[in-house]
């Protein structure tokens, strides 16, 4: 029933409602003529009118109020081009003026009630909502753009000024639709900035119409034949102009972000004015296409960390000291002080542990010489030696060095004899000799080579591990043919051997052959090097020896020099030479030949470990046994040694299955191995990850490095990567006349086997702690988003404070990451009086780059 007499009414209204729109036509005709007979100007058909933003606001107030109320609604037919009352068709812009004359003209027009009500009520909705935008875009106008005020007040007076004409900022639009939830351009706004008025008004008319309210269905009809009657044809043109109107309100989104692009470029091209900005010029932009994103260098996304293994999780034995972050320290109020250490200015923290080691229940393989780090990581600064002088560049430090940077004269009274070290007035001299070759390190390689030619140094031999180095003059020599020695010794046994060996310019760790595994990863050395090393490798089973067959690649070579292997005169050398022949055997390891070198009087044996498992299975002892299959032999942070051995790869795909590419090429060339189905780090296919990081590195070297962070690269000889990836980095910087040791964090993608692959080395570390060398031993440390990702485990300031410890006074940082961290950094960099630069570069990341001075505090911190 209320259906139908709402029918009923709407016929009887039809009427009164035809004679009113032939009037209204009528009289806009009238109007339009004389305007167009005055007019100067022909008007663009394509021009909006300032009505035209009413108009779109008047169809949308109707539009919600249907869709509120859930009435049917007619559609105006897109096809219709003429009035149905006034025959012919008037122009676009005609029709558009109508709404505008009506406006003007509805009081005097309007011969009922009823529609002077519905119009007044709708337009003073709209006029409410146009008054209230142009009072918010006022107000921020003001406060950004003063000058524009003149425009602001015209927008005051001119409620329905067309929105083009309106001088408004993007960012005042912007915030407008979001304020809006969303609001596309003015023509589809729901008016949610008057949401109570109009929650209001909708739920009224909600309650009018459930009720069957004849007069807001009156209102709605009225709306309905007006729309149909008098702008049929104005209904196509308002949905082109919705669409051109979200078009350009998706085009001034587009320009706001790039308003805000630009800000933030201009913020960061402010930031470089700064004091500790960089001067130089900066590296030429280039849109090569290996200049990647910040999320694309750094981070470690979590699918990856799901496909890679971590160091942390085949490492069971992990000893779980790493915290989670705490809130660092205010670093603007942070007094730094001295460490008061016995160890004084060569103060290794987790070596020199005293507390930890006098809590030793024994020493009798070497536990004292192991890492024991404090529970808490230290903050002091280590002082420097008095005299201390700017190290002396390579390849000259090879041969000599300032006495007063490492004024130890023991070793020079040991050892001087052998040719490892002497005092030479304010020199430390090394002839280049060592305890089995002490007419020099050169004759002795040469030796070598002669008795195995296969070993093809620089070649098919590029990475090597030294164990008991001395002053490592054996792999300083081998640079000259293209090897990378890893040399190691415990600190100490021999007066600072490892601090001589890195002031020389040479790689070298302070480690021991212990209780626990070398921090290396399984299979990854080509050759391993003991020259009267004193380690009792036929003791205990052979378990220190074991160590060895596990890092050594299978098809490696053994090189030992020591007296068992030559002197037979000395009952201990007899012995110890017959159960090292035990031992080697029953490992599997053919001794390829034995040679004595007359130069220096010594003997060198030579040995090769299997590259398949057929004698291992036809051994009649299982002695050594073999590993268990679930020991991992990759496992190497803080795991205990096993005596046992773990089976040679042998399926093609497996890693050290194959020998790598002879060098250079192995640089380059993606491992074998790797996955081409599995993702990499940077999420993409193994093989081309790896090719992606290399080409991107030389690029970022080539395009920043090398020249826009203001370090002369001819006096860089020692480096750390302190975040190696694939060690695209290192490989970058490979034809300079420096080394890296790559750093692969225990939480990383364990990528290290990667690096050694390509010829290049490193190690397993967990910068929540002390790294294993002497202060002042690194001229450069390179660190890619390494404190962002460590920030979430322990605070900065101790990893700052290492840091510091470990660079020359006069060496450098490079550190990549987000622009908050470098923020902090930079400050805390600055309390230690380093010379800092940054560098903007893309996506809220940053480069610092920075210069230790000589700095240090005259307060010493409490005795630890």
């Amino acid at each position: 029933m209320a259906v139908g007499k709402s029918r009923g009414n709407k016929r009887s209204y039809g009427g009164s409602c035809s004679v009113t729109a032939t009037m209204l036509v009528f009289v806009f005709v009238c109007v339009f003529g004389v305007w167009m007979l005055t007019s100067t100007t022909l008007v663009s058909p394509r021009k909006k009118y300032p009505i035209q933003k009413a108009a779109s606001s008047l169809d949308s107030v109707f539009e919600n109020a249907h869709r509120k109320t859930n009435l049917p609604r007619k559609i105006p037919n897109p096809a219709a081009t003429v009035f149905e009352d006034n025959p012919g068709d008037l122009p676009s812009d005609a029709i558009k003026s109508d709404d505008d004359l009506m406006d003007q003209t509805r009081n005097a027009s309007m011969e009922t009630e009823h529609e002077r009500e519905i119009t007044k009520n709708v337009v003073d909705d709209v006029e409410t909502v146009n008054e209230n935008d142009v009072g918010k875009q006022e107000a921020k106008q003001v406060k950004k753009e003063k000058h524009k005020q003149e425009t602001e007040d015209t927008q005051n007076t001119i409620p329905f000024k067309r929105h083009t004409e309106k001088t408004i900022t993007a960012k005042n639009i912007e915030n407008e639709a979001d304020q809006q939830n969303g609001r596309i351009g003015h023509e589809e706004s729901d008016m949610k900035n008057q949401e109570n008025k109009q929650k209001d008004a909708n739920e009224g008319d909600e309650k009018e119409n459930l009720k069957n309210d004849q007069e807001r269905h009156i209102k709605d009809e009225e709306h309905e034949k007006r729309s149909s009657e008098v702008n049929d044809d104005h209904a196509q043109h308002d949905e082109d102009t919705q669409m051109e109107s979200h078009s350009i309100a998706t085009e001034t989104k587009s320009q706001v972000r790039n308003q805000e692009s630009q800000e933030t470029s201009e913020q960061m091209e402010q930031d470089k004015i700064e004091t500790n900005t960089i001067n130089t010029k900066t590296p030429e932009k280039d849109t090569n296409v290996y200049e990647t994103t910040a999320s694309e260098i750094i981070t470690d996304s979590k699918d990856s960390k799901h496909a890679w293994i971590t160091q942390a999780d085949q490492s069971t034995n992990h000893n779980g000291r790493s915290k989670e972050a705490e809130d660092d320290v205010n670093t603007s109020e942070f007094k730094w002080e001295l460490c008061n250490v016995t160890a004084g200015t060569d103060y290794i923290p987790c070596l020199d542990n005293e507390k930890a080691i006098q809590k030793l229940h024994g020493r009798q393989h070497y536990e004292h010489r192991e890492r024991h780090c404090p529970e808490e990581a230290p903050t002091c600064l280590v002082p420097l030696p008095e005299g201390y002088q700017t190290p002396i560049s390579w390849p000259q430090s090879r041969d000599k060095i300032w006495f007063h940077n490492v004024p130890h004269k023991g070793l020079a009274e040991v050892k001087g004899h052998q040719n490892w070290v002497k005092v030479t007035g304010e020199f430390l001299t090394f002839p280049g000799g060592g305890t089995q070759f002490i007419h020099g390190a050169t004759h002795y390689i040469d030796f070598v080579q002669q008795m195995v030619p296969e070993i093809a140094w620089g070649k098919h031999t590029r990475v090597i591990l030294d164990v008991g180095c001395g002053v490592a003059s054996f792999g300083g020599y081998l640079f000259d043919k293209d090897v990378l020695t890893m040399s190691f010794a415990p600190k100490d046994e021999h007066e600072a051997q490892i601090q001589f060996a890195l002031e020389r310019g040479i790689p070298a760790i302070s480690a021991t052959m212990g209780t626990q595994r070398l921090p290396f990863p399984s299979n990854v050395f080509d050759l391993v090097h003991c020259a009267r090393c004193r380690v009792p490798w036929h003791k205990e089973g052979g378990r220190l020896l074991l160590e060895l067959n596990r890092v050594l690649r299978p098809g490696g070579y053994f090189v030992w020099s020591a007296t068992p292997v030559y002197k037979k005169n000395e009952e201990e050398d007899v012995q110890i030479w017959k159960e090292m022949s035990a031992l080697t055997e029953a490992m599997c390891w053919e001794l390829i030949t034995i040679k004595k070198d007359a130069l220096n009087g010594i003997g060198v044996a030579i040995y090769q470990k299997p590259e398949s498992n057929e004698c291992y299975n036809e051994r009649k002892m299982q002695e050594p046994p073999m590993c268990n299959p679930d020991d991992d032999p990759n496992a190497a942070w803080y795991v205990t040694l096993q005596t046992c051995m773990h089976k040679v790869p042998t399926n093609e795909t497996e890693r050290g299955s194959q020998w790598p590419e002879e060098w250079p090429a192995r640089v380059h060339t993606p491992p074998y191995w790797l996955e081409k189905t599995a993702m990499g780090v940077l999420e993409k296919p193994t093989p081309t990850d790896f090719e992606t990081d290399y080409e991107r590195w030389k690029w970022v070297v080539s395009k920043t490095y090398m020249s826009g962070l203001q370090i002369d690269w001819s006096n860089v000889r020692n480096v750390m990567d302190m975040r190696a990836v694939y060690g695209g980095f290192a490989a970058a910087l490979k034809d300079l006349k420096l080394w890296v040791l790559n750093v692969v964090n225990v939480d990383s993608p364990d990528t290290l086997p990667i690096i050694y692959e390509r010829g290049l080395f490193g190690v397993y570390h967990d910068w929540c702690e002390s790294f294993s060398t002497y202060p002042r031993t690194y001229d450069l440390l390179h660190a890619d988003y390494l404190f962002s990702n460590l920030q979430k485990r322990c605070k900065i300031t101790p990893v700052i404070a290492e840091v510091d410890r470990i660079v020359r006074p006069g060496g450098k940082l490079i550190i990549r990451d987000e622009s908050t961290t470098i923020g902090e950094i930079k400050n805390l960099l600055k309390t230690l009086h380093w010379k800092v630069h940054l560098i903007p570069s893309k996506n809220q990341e940053r480069i610092l780059s920075a210069k230790k001075s000589t700095w240090r505090p005259k307060t010493y911190a409490a005795p630890s």
